[in-house]
């Protein structure tokens, strides 16, 4: 399509030899005498290209350029002085002028300034149009790799949910208990204000923290009675041989560090390698408080469940030993309801 060109010039003459030039090389032309006559042509045309005299009467032609940019800022425009107004003319630019026409001029110089503009707006518009398609691929690209980011971690998810669960069957008495304590180590996580990203690496790795126990013994598992210190000894095994198993894996690398650390003490008591105070893992000291509120609260194979009052006395007893004093604190200011709701929840999402 050919572009539209609108000349502004309060003399007649000057008008006249443009549109002639112009509709010779095929141009569509308006023409206007005043800033005025050019401010109706404006609302009611598109323009590509406007060639504004500076100095016209009334309105000049840097108060037309300045309207014209606000009412069309794709159009064109080229500023016509005299030598002596150069300066004007280069101010023009800084408003948004693409270039100046000195008077008098040379019909031919002129024509091939209009084209070299006219040529520059269409790769200017070109490449802003393919920088907005680049986008929105870009963002349709992102969305979809999003989405099947989402999925991926669903399955992986469902995938390590059913592998716990069948792990959990293992021993009967305890249900869904990794899953429980998953709830549980997320209720005290978002109350601590721990970010969402660390929680969900807490949550696996609260899920999978017996992982282990796929190399331990039935016989030593399932035992009715408490265990010797022989069978003690292969039991301490599990947190290494659930961090050998997950380790490899890269996304679950976080959570074999948690896994690991389980069964340490903030004392140093704990296994397997003693760890002490803040040397543990932070997603470490919170399960160990919550894998103590589900074992006191569930029925075991050398005992009955005890009552919420007894995990109470527990965390306050062993608050600075077995239990970080600071995380203790925040466990205890948890209302025994929202607990039993986390708890309610799991066994009913099961």
């Amino acid at each position: 399509m050919n572009a539209t060109i609108l000349t502004v010039d309060d003399e007649e003459m000057i008008r006249d030899l443009m549109v002639t030039a112009l509709s010779r090389e095929g141009y569509r032309c308006f023409q206007a005498g005043s800033a005025e006559e050019a401010r109706e042509v404006l609302l009611n045309n598109r323009v590509d290209l406007a060639i504004l005299d500076i100095m016209m009467p009334g309105r000049s032609g840097v108060d037309l350029l300045q309207e014209l940019k606000a009412l069309s800022p794709e159009t064109v425009v080229l500023m016509v002085t005299a030598i002596s107004d150069t300066e004007t003319a280069m101010k023009c630019i800084h408003l948004g002028a693409y270039d100046y026409i000195l008077k008098p001029f040379e019909i031919d110089r002129v024509l091939l300034t209009i084209r070299n503009s006219l040529e520059q707006q269409r790769l200017l518009i070109e490449n802003r149009e393919y920088q907005a398609n680049l986008e929105k691929k870009v963002e349709e690209q992102t969305r979809q790799i999003r989405t099947a980011m989402e999925d991926l971690n669903l399955a992986y998810n469902h995938t390590l949910t059913a592998l716990v669960r069948a792990l959990d069957a293992r021993e009967k008495e305890t249900g869904s208990h990794s899953e429980r304590v998953m709830g549980y180590t997320m209720l005290l996580g978002k109350t601590m204000g721990i970010p969402e990203s660390d929680l969900s690496v807490m949550a696996r790795g609260a899920l999978l923290h017996d992982i282990g126990k796929i190399g331990i013994s039935d016989n030593i598992l399932l035992k009715p009675a408490k265990l010797d210190e022989g069978e003690w000894t292969e039991m301490r095994l599990h947190p290494q041989l659930g961090y050998d198993i997950l380790s490899g894996i890269r996304f679950l690398k976080g959570p074999a560090e948690m896994v690991f650390a389980h069964h340490e003490r903030f004392d140093g008591s704990g296994y397997p390698k003693g760890l002490r105070r803040h040397d543990i893992p932070l997603g470490a000291r919170i399960f160990t408080l919550v894998d103590t509120l589900d074992a006191m609260t569930s029925d075991r194979p050398y005992r009955k469940a005890l009552p919420f009052d007894a995990v109470i006395s527990e965390v306050t007893r062993c608050r600075g030993t077995q239990f970080d004093p600071q995380i203790a604190d925040i466990f205890l200011s948890i209302p025994r309801k929202r607990w039993e709701d986390v708890g309610r929840k799991t066994f009913i999402t099961r």
